[in-house]
């Protein structure tokens, strides 16, 4: 079943690839449990099928990138990109993207929680397996006020831009 506006975060972990050791986190991938990732915080998340794919590198990572400033204004604590790839893949992917600093780059290594959220995409048929759909969501201490789910192929309502609309 697809989570959806007024649902709770699931119970998931997601891994995050730290590049500086600090603030109690190691080196490398450190696992973080959702539910303490969100509580008391605004998060805009983003969900895409993978890194390094040619939309998710050349239009939604980059639009949230570009709009950090603006969805900090609007109130958003953290924006997260979640994608079912290793936290390696992940931290490759954020230095590429320039995305440190702004854009918490969460890997889904086993898609734990794109299962937990329902909106997983069977990709077999690509070879690229099971992965995330592309969406974004709006997440007030760990309550989900907006839900985009994007059309197969599209890229649109899960934007940056729609998503600071979406915050007035």
């Amino acid at each position: 079943m697809t989570i959806k506006v007024g649902d709770r975060m699931p119970d998931a972990t997601l891994t995050e690839f730290i590049e500086v050791e600090g603030n109690g986190c190691a080196l490398g991938p450190n696992a973080f449990k959702v539910a303490d990732l969100v509580k008391g915080k605004k998060i805009a998340i983003f969900a895409l099928p993978g890194a390094f794919t040619p939309t998710c590198s050349a239009k939604h990572v980059p639009g949230y990138v570009a709009q950090f400033d603006a969805l900090r204004a609007k109130g958003v604590d953290e924006v997260w990109c979640i994608s079912v790839n290793d936290a390696f893949v992940m931290g490759a992917w954020g230095r590429d993207q320039g995305s440190g600093g702004k854009v918490r780059m969460m890997a889904d290594g086993s898609a734990e929680f794109t299962k937990k959220v329902g909106l997983e995409l069977d990709l077999t048929a690509r070879g690229m397996g099971l992965r995330s759909q592309r969406y974004s969501m709006m997440v007030d201490d760990g309550v989900v006020k907006a839900l985009n789910v994007e059309a197969p192929g599209q890229f649109d309502v899960s934007s940056a831009e729609k998503m600071l609309a979406d915050l007035g």
